[in-house]
């Protein structure tokens, strides 16, 4: 069995990328190989996570195996995987393009902008390239990584997680009230489009049903300004009652959510994959979305989306959507099913372990 390492800049609670991390070292351990995780800080109680400088004490064995999960620039991370003298695998998370975060943050910015700069991946020479999404595909193609040492395995995520838990009654009693909910899940970053979401929102509440809320779930740390601009947004269109800042939410809390939803909406402008698509399709809640990204290859046939960036657009779908019921229960069925066939958990790690059979 063999010795196996998961390197990454942070492991945090909630986040897409840590769950990945999490998915990946539970298969490993699974079965049999010794997996460790190395990433500073992290939040986890329960899980053993090493710090990254002790990743060169277990890592010695051209046998042994690296897996690095890309996701910003991050000097030590590149030195580690140039350096070691092992197996090399990076999973690339794709990196959100800095100039989202100009006035807003210049630390992301910054680190982004290092991120993006691919060269030093495609110098690294890994043995494996995986991604989460053609689209982020396509970019390690376009910075010149080798095609046959590349595959696609979507992220390892916590959604069975999402279906075992109970449902928060607080949330269910406060949003189960007749009102249309309309649910976007992610955290309030300047790449996510909330902007436009609380534009298209306005037409659709303003022309179609007055009777609706907006409820944005997902952590407001770390972008205190963008926050700020967007509540005075929503105060310019007077929804300050219509449109609900949840802040992080727990397990419990977002399953519930999920189930008051009428419909999932999202004006993303960057995503490398979007895990809350995935949850959306698993809860059977129809989508409406602008298909920027990779949001049109995690989606697929699976809901309303467009091309044109057109808030008009966006409110009359949400409206033909949520009027004609059949509709909206055929698109829910349509995502379980495409989660069923290609999103499991069990699905992931089938396509994980074949992808690195090679390197095992």
């Amino acid at each position: 069995m063999a010795r196996i390492a998961l390197l990454a800049a942070t492991i945090t609670n909630g986040d897409a990328v840590s769950n990945d991390v999490i998915g990946m070292h539970s298969v490993l351990q699974r079965h049999g190989h010794d997996a460790r995780i190395y990433s500073s800080p992290w939040t986890f109680d329960e899980l053993q996570v090493w710090p990254p400088h002790q990743v060169t004490d277990f890592i010695q064995s051209p046998d042994d195996i690296l897996i690095y999960h890309y996701t910003v620039g991050w000097e030590f991370g590149l030195e580690v995987l140039e350096e070691l003298p092992c197996r090399k695998l990076l999973k690339y998370h794709n990196v959100t393009p800095p100039e989202f975060f100009a006035g807003y943050s210049e630390e992301h910015e910054r680190l982004c902008r290092d991120g993006r700069q691919l060269q030093p991946v495609v110098n690294a020479g890994c043995d494996l390239y995986l991604s989460d999404s053609e689209y982020s595909l396509w970019e390690l193609l376009t910075a010149g990584v080798d095609k046959s040492k590349c595959s696609v395995v979507p992220p390892f995520h916590h959604i069975d997680c999402l279906h075992s838990a109970e449902p928060d009654f607080d949330v269910l009693d406060a949003y189960h009230d007749g009102q249309t909910n309309l649910l976007m899940v992610g955290r309030v970053s300047p790449n996510k489009g909330h902007a436009a979401l609380i534009e298209a929102f306005a037409l659709y509440h303003r022309h179609y049903n007055n009777n609706s809320r907006l409820l944005l779930v997902g952590k407001e740390v770390g972008f205190e300004s963008y926050f700020e601009s967007l509540s005075d947004l929503v105060a310019r269109y007077g929804l300050e009652k219509a449109i609900i800042f949840t802040g992080g939410v727990s397990e419990q809390e977002l399953k519930a959510y999920y189930m008051v939803a009428n419909a999932f909406v999202l004006a993303s402008e960057h995503e490398g994959f979007c895990v809350p698509l995935v949850e959306s399709m698993a809860m059977k809640v129809p989508i409406v979305a602008y298909a920027s990204t990779a949001i049109p290859g995690t989606v697929g046939g699976a809901g309303l989306v467009w091309r044109e960036r057109n808030p008009f657009l966006l409110a009359e779908s949400i409206d033909f959507l949520v009027r004609d019921t059949d509709l909206s229960e055929s698109l829910g069925l349509m995502g379980w099913r495409r989660y069923e066939q290609l999103f499991t958990n069990l699905k992931i790690e089938a396509q994980f372990l074949g992808a690195i059979n090679s390197l095992l």
